[in-house]
């Protein structure tokens, strides 16, 4: 994979904070998420903005346990350059010791819900280096989210590049 949206602070310290840290988030959102009474669309949007936080802190972090929270077991992601591929390959991307992202942000992100599916989009920034050779990044991205199993779980995500 080719530096994309997807890759730091900390060592393993932060690295292992971080992982617990989301882990307690994933547990309370999944226990909070659809009680007696469900949560407003409004929750939910709120819900999702923190999992594509989460997940962008994970990738600046290289925490593939994190992300391993966040992805379903039939996750399909598609590059900015075409390159598909599944979770696994996905994950091992992350843990690819020549991918170094320094920098990922996201903005003007956008919440569609469709009953138990969600269309995230907005726009994303990222830099770092790959195999030594830096690298930055301006796109758009699309992740659709469905709530499985008592959460949200991100199925897909698509990312292109902007013109600059």
């Amino acid at each position: 994979m080719l530096p994309g949206r997807y890759g730091s602070w900390g060592g393993p310290y932060m690295r292992k904070t971080f992982t617990i840290l989301a882990g307690l988030s994933l547990a309370l959102l999944a226990t909070s998420a659809f009680g007696q009474n469900p949560p407003s669309e409004s929750a939910v949007q709120e819900r999702l903005l923190v999992l594509e936080h989460m997940w962008n802190e994970a990738q600046v972090n290289r925490d593939w346990h994190a992300l391993e929270g966040l992805i379903s077991a039939r996750f399909i992601n598609t590059e900015y350059d075409g390159e598909v591929s599944d979770r696994d390959k996905f994950l091992a991307d992350i843990k690819d010791p020549q991918f170094k992202p320094t920098v990922l942000t996201i903005r003007d992100v956008k919440v569609n819900l469709f009953h138990e599916t969600a269309i995230v989009t907005g726009t994303y920034h990222t830099k770092g280096t790959y195999d030594s050779k830096p690298y930055e990044h301006l796109g758009r991205f699309t992740d659709t989210w469905v709530f499985e199993g008592g959460r949200w779980m991100c199925v897909a995500s698509h990312t292109s590049l902007l013109k600059k």
